[in-house]
């Protein structure tokens, strides 16, 4: 019994310590799960490190005072009364798609496969839809040509860009102005993220801010772009698009030193 005894309660023993070491092992494995959770938090979904914030130099002051012209580009924007609103639209947003068109052509061989691999600005991928809603991620200049190449198709298409007196606009047209708008801001906020240097390098920026604060200040006067597309570039927005300080007053010319005037007394000469 005794012999049982011992045996059983030795069995015990080892049971007990194969369980505590077995909890020692489990609790270690947790808090090893645990640290490994916590340490992916601090990092991207995919575990990588995020990358540090580039600095964005096109927010610097010594560029962003650089303008074509300083008046209020609102009175630019503003529908004249004697003007229809799809005219002016048409009129606008064609202005714009060629502008915008040129702007980028400055740089386009700087914007390569290998140099843009994803249309980007900011943090942000655009991906591409085609005609049947495809979603495509494709390079930059690839994306730019697909932009370029159906705002061309849209803005010669009599049928949507009437240019003949009394030809009607078609009921979708203010869709189609902003999805043109909302393309060219792709390709604005691209210059600006990835070719800013090579806009600076020649001697572009002036021509850029300003194209870009016209065009700001044009679609929000007839909301034609989302405000959560543009918010990326927000802080820009704000700078370029206030009004420019007024210039400041000329110094007061100093008025001239005054000679005493002769004296008109008559003089008296002794003899």
């Amino acid at each position: 019994m005794v012999g049982d005894y011992c045996s059983f309660s030795g069995d015990k023993t080892d049971m007990h310590s194969q369980r505590n070491s077995k909890n020692g092992l489990s609790c270690k494995m947790v808090l090893q799960a645990v640290g490994k959770v916590l340490r992916k938090s601090k990092t991207k979904p995919n575990g990588k490190k995020p990358p540090a914030e580039e600095k964005k130099q096109y927010l610097e002051t010594e560029f962003t005072k650089i303008r074509v012209v300083d008046f209020d580009l609102k009175e630019l924007v503003v529908l004249p009364r004697e003007i229809d609103l799809n005219e002016w639209l048409a009129s606008n947003t064609t202005t714009f798609f060629n502008l915008i068109n040129l702007q980028y052509s400055t740089i386009s061989e700087f914007c390569t496969g290998d140099t843009c691999q994803a249309m980007t600005a900011c943090n942000t991928i655009y991906y591409w839809y085609d005609e049947r809603g495809k979603k495509t991620k494709c390079t930059a200049p690839q994306y730019v040509d697909f932009v370029m190449s159906l705002c061309q198709k849209l803005v010669t298409d009599e049928e949507i860009f009437p240019t003949k007196y009394g030809k009607e606009f078609p009921n979708s047209f203010e869709s189609l102005v902003k999805k043109i708008c909302r393309y060219l801001y792709h390709v604005l906020a691209h210059l600006y993220w990835a070719h800013f240097k090579e806009t600076v390098a020649l001697d572009l920026q002036g021509h850029l801010n300003t194209l870009y604060a016209h065009f700001i200040v044009f679609v929000r006067e007839f909301n034609l772009v989302d405000p959560k597309e543009t918010c990326i570039m927000d802080d820009l927005s704000e700078i370029l698009c206030a009004p420019a300080p007024p210039p400041a007053p000329a110094p007061a010319p100093s008025s001239p030193t005054s000679t005493p005037a002769p004296s008109s007394q008559n003089h008296v000469t002794e003899r």
